[in-house]
């Protein structure tokens, strides 16, 4: 037997799922990575790569270099997680800030996190935090606004 679907009534919006897994900050990852190197001994200046460059110019990659672009690149989609409203967004917010916690105590209280890329990976985590809260400040602010 089919369900007759309800309409929608106006200015109401449908349900939206709430996924979990959504809510998970992508940074923590970054930071996973750059600790379990960090406990392996790794050396994060040793270059891992060297394209020639058309100007044949030798470009030396490192697995910092690696690691710092990938902060970017998730710091990117976190941005555009944190445009979303709802209830997934609080703990989207509430786990980033205990990321970017857990970098600042790594940074200071153990040394092999005490390096600039460590320091960036924190800054990053940072902006994370700061701009998840002022975006989806400003995109509840929009949504209100329109549904008013």
């Amino acid at each position: 037997m089919a369900m007759m679907e309800q309409p929608e009534a106006e200015g109401v919006r449908p349900a939206q799922r709430t996924n979990f897994l959504a809510a998970v900050p992508l940074l923590g990852f970054v930071v996973i990575a750059y600790v379990a190197f960090a406990w392996a001994g790794a050396d994060f200046t040793l270059p891992r790569f060297n394209p020639t460059m058309p100007s044949g110019g030798v470009w030396p990659i490192t697995l910092g270099d690696m690691l710092l672009t990938g902060a970017l690149i998730v710091l990117f989609f976190e941005v555009v997680k944190s445009t979303r409203t709802g209830g997934n967004s609080v703990v989207d917010h509430a786990l980033s800030m205990i990321v970017f916690v857990v970098c600042l105590i790594l940074f200071l209280v153990w040394q092999p996190a005490a390096t600039s890329l460590f320091f960036l990976i924190t800054l990053i985590s940072l902006i994370d935090v700061i701009a998840g809260f002022s975006v989806t400040i400003r995109a509840a602010r929009h949504d209100y606004s329109i549904e008013r």
